[in-house]
């Protein structure tokens, strides 16, 4: 597959899911809680590519059920699960580490090409993993009001493998679903699972039907649950997962991290938080991280490397 439209999906992913924090701010804003703002996300648009998925299926279902752990796994562990242990770990770390956590998980997609290919990752790609986490902890400003807690902990790593999860599932080609279909059968595994948990009151539930506050403007309710849906939801996670395919997981589970990058940048142009020179910083970092893992690759690896993402905190990223 074409890696110059891997690298383009991936970005295009990449910001996608990096829009939520500007979406999802209106409505906690407005009083909806983090769990009922991405159960809706996830469930409106798994509706939205219903027709679109439907149809690249064609009545194969057999291929659908052929894939039926794929598709599961991806729904609990890469979709609910990573965002219902992030919000728990958000409940009780400050967000930076609770972030930082989630995002280990890149380090656990690196652990299992070595485990499934059998040979270890290069200098070159280690010093990339190294840098581009250090990048990661100076964006996030991780040291800033620290907050540990064991369990938090337990919980931000259950994320971490939500994320790996996420990229390895994403990464299969062998009679595997096209893009479309995976994103939108994992969304709706998703949303069934996090409805559920809101039902028995595991992940908490307030919403409304108020006017919002979005980049300034009072407007319907409805426009920041349509960017979700559509830009963060539908288009990230279709975009996503086609990256994968095209890139391999790893190098894809680390072109990901730009989602920290274009979260800071659309919280700057549109809710006005300006970033520190210590993001930036950071920003260059994370950037030279990703250069150093993909050229770091080995042609061996790469060819199998294709094994099968913020929301920041729900107010910024991927889960």
């Amino acid at each position: 597959m074409d890696r110059r439209s891997g690298w383009l999906l991936a970005l295009l992913s990449a910001a996608a899911f990096g829009t939520s924090g500007v979406f999802a701010s209106a409505l906690l804003d407005a009083g909806w809680t983090a769990g009922a703002a991405v159960t809706v996300r996830v469930g409106v648009a798994a509706l939205v590519l219903s027709p679109l998925a439907l149809l690249q299926l064609r009545g194969r279902w057999s291929l659908l059920r052929g894939n039926l752990g794929g598709v599961l796994a991806f729904g609990v562990f890469a979709v609910a699960g990573c965002q219902l242990t992030y919000f728990l770990a958000v409940s009780r770390l400050s967000v930076g580490v609770a972030l930082l956590l989630e995002y280990s998980g890149v380090v656990l997609v690196v652990l299992w090409a070595w485990a499934r290919t059998g040979q270890r990752p290069s200098a070159v790609t280690t010093a990339g993993v190294v840098v581009a986490v250090g990048g990661l902890v100076l964006v996030l400003d991780v040291a800033s009001g620290a907050r540990i807690d064991a369990l938090g902990v337990v919980y931000g790593l259950l994320a971490a493998v939500g994320l790996a999860v996420y990229y390895v599932v994403s990464g299969r080609t062998d009679d595997a679903l096209p893009p479309l279909v995976t994103a939108w059968a994992g969304m709706a595994v998703g949303a069934g699972v996090l409805g559920l948990s809101a039902a028995v009151q595991l992940l908490p539930w307030s919403s409304g039907t108020a006017d919002v506050v979005l980049a300034g403007r009072t407007t319907s309710w409805l426009v920041p649950v349509l960017g979700l849906a559509l830009l963060a939801g539908s288009l990230a996670y279709a975009s996503g997962v086609a990256a994968v395919q095209r890139l391999g997981s790893r190098l894809a589970s680390f072109t990901g991290l730009t989602e920290v990058l274009f979260a800071v940048l659309f919280a700057w142009a549109v809710l006005d938080e300006q970033p520190g020179v210590v993001q930036g910083i950071g920003a260059v970092v994370v950037l030279t991280g990703i250069v150093l893992v993909k050229l770091g690759e080995r042609p061996v690896v790469a060819a199998v490397d294709q094994v099968g993402p913020v929301d920041l905190p729900v107010d910024s990223a991927r889960r």
